[in-house]
């Protein structure tokens, strides 16, 4: 089985994501994460990503899609997180597993409310040495702005500071929205509604999938 997690900036896909992925071994394909992955090691690809997304900008799919290509398994059950981003990338998605064979089953919307979505993210908070994240409000520290793990002091990432938060949604919706028209049209489309606990859509989600494996 292969499922994409949709929805805007800050309403929970990663966390998710990484749940799904412990409990049913997919392989967990996250572009922010290998967006992130290449800012660290300052690469090339590295520095342009990041020029886009300190401006609230979306990658352009060119680059996106080879990066996806890359970490594709024909043999494993894939979970995108946060990709496609676009129809075009959509459209270039169902090509490439086409080509292995393989094809999308399930696409969850994470619903929120934008400003939700905000209250969210401005509070979230990284550890510069193991990546760990927080949240202020709903998975603080054990010691004020100190990683749990490392203890060393957290910092917020330039793109979890409100003027970008607010960019990045804009961009969002004016350009990823048509994707819940391009996968209602599918049939494979399914509503989470994010606001509720971590608990409470992991349970929604596992739901949906069992449902999804016993009409198979």
């Amino acid at each position: 089985m292969n499922i994409i997690f949709l929805g805007p900036p800050g309403s929970g896909k990663g966390t998710q994501a990484k749940i799904l992925a412990n409990k049913r071994n997919f392989i967990h394909i996250s572009t922010g994460d290998l967006f992130r992955e290449e800012i660290e090691k300052k690469t090339e690809l590295g520095l342009k990503v990041k020029s886009f997304i300190d401006q609230g900008k979306l990658v352009p799919d060119e680059i996106v899609i080879d990066v996806i290509r890359s970490r594709i398994n024909p043999s494993s059950n894939i979970l995108f997180d946060g990709f496609p981003r676009t129809v075009e990338q959509a459209e270039k998605l169902d090509e490439m597993m086409d080509g292995f064979g393989k094809k999308i089953d399930i696409v969850f919307f994470f619903e929120i409310n934008e400003n939700d979505v905000v209250k969210r993210m401005v509070a979230r908070r990284t550890c510069p040495k193991c990546g760990k994240i927080y949240n202020m409000i709903t998975n603080p520290p054990k010691n004020d702005e100190t990683c749990d793990i490392c203890n060393v002091k957290l910092y917020q990432r330039d793109d979890d500071k409100e003027e970008v938060i607010r960019k990045r949604l804009e961009v969002y919706k004016t350009q990823t929205s048509p994707l819940i028209s391009y996968y209602r049209l599918e049939g494979i489309f399914e509503i989470i509604d994010a606001s509720k606990s971590v608990e409470e859509v992991s349970l929604e989600i596992e739901k949906k999938i069992s449902q999804k494996i016993l009409l198979k």
